[in-house]
């Protein structure tokens, strides 16, 4: 197994935590909300037997400093991004990206084709203005620090029921979620990770829920494939928005998160797409 090691990158709004393992060609995975690279160790561990993978918390999540201290867009986040390439000089990279990570891996593509080989978006949203009122009204906000501690409760609580519910605030039968909770350790890692950035983290997850990638997905000219796990609550979302991406086979579907060949079917799918010529 690889090791994954950590370090911090200077750029121009602040610092940038990333994990980093494995040796090759580059791959560069931008993580889902409301976590960090955290999220992705155990893709980082699959894809570095093959590859050098960089994994950033994304601004404001994780221990990356966020860029600004207002709501930032998703092409401000791939600019980011993009800093990111260059202060670590990576020059082409394939790219992955998971939900938030996924919008923000759509607009570096556009952004920087040249720099991109291929892309491959893990879970993508789109919500009617109805769905997208509801879920800001409702969804993200900071946790701020009270002396009783009741904020570390309501972070528990939040990561806790993202696992049974979607959106997690619907507890109920409606809302629940075919899924069971995570591991003890891997629940107190989220929530570790969400601490860290507890009044920065919600800010990226509203500008992912603003993102509407149907027009920006139809742009992309870099080879692009779309992919969700059979329990990913984003996962018919991704199925309509593949049929917008230029090109045929567009969409690979994934067993459910909890399956004993997810893992192995993931990095399949993933490692095959990106060794098909560009």
């Amino acid at each position: 197994m690889n090791t994954i090691k950590r370090g911090f990158v200077d750029l121009p709004h602040g610092q940038t935590h990333y994990r980093r393992a494995g040796s090759g060609e580059p791959v560069v995975a931008l993580h889902a909300s409301p976590g960090s690279s955290r999220q992705l160790v155990g893709l980082i561990q699959d894809l570095a037997a093959d590859a050098e993978v960089f994994a950033p918390d994304t601004p404001g999540n994780g221990d990356s400093e966020a860029l600004f201290d207002r709501e930032p867009s998703i092409p401000e986040l791939a600019r980011a991004a993009l800093g990111f390439l260059d202060a670590m000089k990576l020059e082409r990279v394939r790219l992955y990206g998971s939900h938030t990570g996924a919008a923000i891996a759509t607009e570096l593509a556009l952004m920087a084709p040249d720099r991109i080989s291929h892309v491959v978006l893990d879970g993508v949203s789109w919500m009617s203005p109805e769905e997208l009122e509801e879920i800001l009204a409702n969804y993200a906000f900071p946790f701020v620090p009270d002396r009783e501690g009741a904020y570390l409760t309501r972070i528990f609580q939040f990561c806790r029921d993202q696992y049974l519910f979607f959106p997690w605030y619907k507890r109920t039968r409606e809302g629940r979620r075919d899924n069971g909770l995570g591991s003890a350790a891997d629940l107190h890692a989220w929530v570790t990770e969400v601490m860290k950035a507890n009044e920065t983290y919600h800010l990226n997850y509203r500008a992912a829920f603003k993102w509407d990638g149907r027009d920006r997905l139809a742009a992309l000219k870099v080879p692009a494939l779309l992919m969700a796990g059979e329990n990913d609550p984003l996962y018919d979302s991704t199925v309509e928005m593949a049929a917008l991406v230029p090109g045929d086979n567009a969409f690979a579907a994934l067993p459910r998160f909890d399956a004993p060949d997810f893992a192995a079917r993931r990095k399949a799918v993933i490692t095959d797409f990106f060794n098909t010529a560009a």
